[in-house]
């Protein structure tokens, strides 16, 4: 079984991400979305093991400077929680390598918005391009769509 806790990373170059278009993987929650870096914690790992562990797995990358921005929590209707640690990252080292669960892709931060997303990310790549402090998000949904959002203890979408 999975863990519930995850780590998801923006890396950042240019004024571009570094986007993962989720098409290879079969049975992917997240098949065809785009997404930051990340994924599972291993057992007994940190969130900036994990971080580290991931970005090198899937990108090649080494990171050498990285921030905790904030903690997204994840529900479903069904009472399922899954807990998100993310990071933005401006600083790293190596080459970018082919990835196994998809295509890596540096999109332009203006041009995010037009990707397929899932909805709850656009508000926390808002929340990295807005605010300099750390901030916590839930996200609720049902199947696919955002049924609530609460910032910081704040509902933004019921």
């Amino acid at each position: 079984m999975k863990s519930p806790l995850t780590t998801l990373c923006y890396i950042e170059k240019d004024d571009a991400y570094l986007m993962l278009h989720r098409i290879k993987k079969e049975n992917d929650i997240n098949k065809d979305k785009w997404i930051g870096i990340g994924g599972h914690f291993e057992a007994g790992e940190s969130p900036e093991e994990c971080l580290l562990r991931e970005v090198k797995e899937e990108t090649g990358l080494i990171l050498q400077s990285y921030r905790f921005r904030g903690l997204v929590t994840f529900v479903t209707l069904q009472g399922i929680a899954e807990y998100m640690c993310l990071f933005s990252s401006d600083e790293f080292s190596g080459e970018l390598a082919e990835c196994d669960e998809g295509e890596l892709v540096w999109v332009k931060k203006e041009q995010i918005k037009e990707l397929n997303l899932w909805e709850g990310d656009h508000i926390f790549l808002k929340l990295l391009e807005e605010r300099e402090s750390f901030f916590t998000l839930k996200l609720v949904y049902d199947e696919d769509r955002l049924a609530e959002a609460v910032v910081d203890g704040n509902r933004i979408l019921k």
